[in-house]
């Protein structure tokens, strides 16, 4: 192939696609990060398996496992809950149906945290908010 022959529109579909890897190999996760998401995806109850949401590891730093959430304190349940669940009144916290889901999602969290910590190296969890997905599914966040 002569470079000279190559046209810029060519050029651009060349540079897009080395941005396109370079990008996935920066964002691409650790072994110790895919190998933590193989056992929490594999050692998950039904109930986990089957919730909307997928908890997994980010990263690891050390003994801390990073693992995303869709809840902080910039983003509180209600919101996330209010998507996945659109039928339920998310606005009142007495509503039985939102004490249901609410405590549901504690509990999937709860066991993604309690597979990941129960494997040899990690000694702690570190939440991060998912704002990828949130901002997905139309929450608006405060910026950073």
């Amino acid at each position: 192939m002569n470079f000279r022959q190559v046209k810029s529109w060519q050029w651009v579909l060349i540079v897009i696609a080395l941005l396109v890897a370079l990008d996935w190999a920066i964002r691409r996760p650790d072994p110790r990060t895919r190998e933590l998401n193989a056992i929490l995806e594999r050692t998950a109850s039904p109930q986990l398996k089957a919730y909307p949401y997928e908890f997994r590891v980010l990263r690891v730093e050390g003994g801390t496992a990073v693992m995303s959430t869709p809840r902080n304190f910039d983003s509180p349940a209600f919101r996330f809950l209010g998507v996945i669940y659109p039928e339920i009144n998310v606005k009142d916290h007495n509503n039985p149906a939102f004490i249901a889901v609410e405590q549901l999602l504690g509990k999937v969290q709860d066991e993604a945290k309690d597979i990941v910590l129960a494997q040899p190296g990690i000694t702690d969890i570190r939440w991060e908010l998912d704002r990828n997905w949130l901002h997905r599914h139309g929450i608006e966040l405060p910026q950073q």
